[in-house]
C-alpha cells in the first residue's frame, strides 16, 4: 500500500521555491496553525511549518512529491530511489536506537532492528522513521506494534532502569561508555535470533572502539557502521521507534508505581513533578526514577530541601554533572 503522507524538512531556498509555487500554481489556499502558507492540490494538502517542514498528505502525495516537490522545489531525486541513493540500506543489517538519554526521568534503552530488502520496502510502505519526526506518542506506539509484527522475534531491546542506570553511570562515570555497553547488548541479543548478519548501523555517539570493546565473542565478527544522521537507515529508524516506545511505556509504569503523570525531558514541569515526589517519598526515590547524575537532581533535592548526601553513599556516587544538561 503506497504512503499517504510525506515529511521533508527544506531549506530556506526551498521554502521559498516551496511558497512561490503554492501562491501562483493551480492551488486552493486553506488555514492550517503554525504554517508560513497550506494549500490543497489534486487529492493532497500541502502545508510548510514554520519549523521548516513540509508535510504532503493525502492519496496523491505520492504524485505531488514525485512530478512536483522534487522537480521544482527539492531540486533532487528521492521517493522510489532508495536502492540507487543507498543501495546497502535494503540489504541485511541491523540497525541500534536509543531513546531517553537527555530525559530526566526514566531509562535509556537501547532497541536493535533486522532489515532485509523485503522488510525494508514493508517498512518504506508503513512509512517506518526515525522517531524524532513522529511527534504523537500514541502514533510512535502504534507505529512500534506494527514492526514488532513485522519483524517477528528479529529485534532486540535493553532497558536500563533508573536504579541500574545510576550504578553503572557510578562505575563508568560516563554516558558514552554507558551506552557503548547497551549498543553492544542488543548486538549479540538479536545476533541469538538472527546470527547471520553480517552489519550493525547506529549513530554517532563516540568512538566506534568503545562498542567493539564491549562486544562478547558472538559480536566480533560483524561489522560496525557509525555515521552522523543515521536514523535515515530504515532499520536505525524501526530501532528508534522500538526504543521511544519502550521508553513511554517505562514513563508510564513509574508513573503508575507513584501515582503521578512522569513527564519527558528535563524541563521546569520535570523539576516540579520530581520535587512533589522527594516531598512525598524521600530523597532516596530519585534514585529509582531519575538520572541522578543531572544537574536537575542537585536543583531538585535543593528545592525540596535536601542535599546529595541524603541519598547515600550510591547517590553522591553519580554527582558529577551531566555537561550540557541543566
Amino acid at each position: 500500500m503506497q504512503k499517504t503522507s510525506y515529511t521533508f524538512k527544506l531549506s530556506e531556498p526551498q521554502q521559498k521555491r516551496l511558497i512561490d509555487l503554492l501562491r501562483t500554481g493551480n492551488y486552493r489556499p486553506t488555514e492550517i496553525p503554525y504554517t508560513h502558507i497550506a494549500a490543497d492540490g489534486e487529492n493532497c494538502r500541502i502545508a510548510l511549518y514554520t519549523s521548516g517542514k513540509c508535510v504532503a498528505q493525502g492519496k496523491g502525495a505520492h504524485d505531488w512529491v514525485t512530478f512536483t516537490l522534487e522537480p521544482l522545489v527539492l531540486q533532487e531525486a528521492l521517493l522510489g530511489y532508495d536502492d540507487v541513493h543507498d543501495p546497502e540500506a535494503s540489504q541485511p543489517h541491523m540497525g541500534i536506537d536509543e531513546s531517553g538519554k537527555g530525559d530526566f526521568f526514566g531509562p535509556i534503552v537501547i532497541a536493535a532492528a533486522y532489515v532485509n530488502n523485503s522488510l525494508a520496502r514493508a517498512f518504506a510502505e508503513k512509512g517506518v522513521r526515525d522517531s524524532k519526526t513522529v511527534t504523537s506518542d500514541k502514533k510512535a506506539e502504534a507505529m512500534a506494534r506494527d514492526i514488532r509484527k513485522m519483524l517477528g522475534d528479529r529485534y532486540a531491546i535493553v532497558a536500563i532502569g533508573p536504579a541500574a542506570y545510576n550504578r553503572l553511570y557510578a562505575k563508568m562515570r560516563n554516558v558514552n561508555n554507558m551506552l557503548a555497553w547497551g549498543h553492544a547488548r542488543a548486538i549479540e541479543n538479536l545476533l541469538e535470533k538472527v546470527p547471520d548478519c553480517p552489519r550493525a548501523v547506529s549513530d554517532q555517539f563516540g568512538p566506534k572502539r568503545q562498542i567493539e570493546q564491549a562486544l562478547m565473542k558472538n559480536g566480533r565478527s560483524i561489522e560496525l557502521v557509525q555515521r552522523p544522521k543515521a536514523e535515515s537507515d530504515p532499520a536505525v529508524a524501526a530501532a528508534s521507534i522500538l526504543a521511544r516506545a519502550a521508553f513511554i511505556a517505562a514513563l508510564r509504569k513509574i508513573g503508575e508505581q507513584h501515582g503521578v503523570e512522569i513527564p519527558k525531558g528535563a524541563s521546569e514541569r520535570v523539576r516540579e513533578v520530581a520535587v512533589e515526589l522527594v516531598k512525598a517519598k524521600g530523597p532516596q526515590t530519585l534514585l529509582e526514577t531519575s538520572k541522578c547524575h543531572f544537574r536537575t537532581a542537585d536543583a531538585v533535592l535543593e528545592a525540596a530541601g535536601h542535599s546529595r548526601k541524603d541519598l547515600g553513599p550510591e547517590g553522591q556516587a553519580v554527582s558529577k554533572p551531566f555537561k550540557g544538561r541543566k
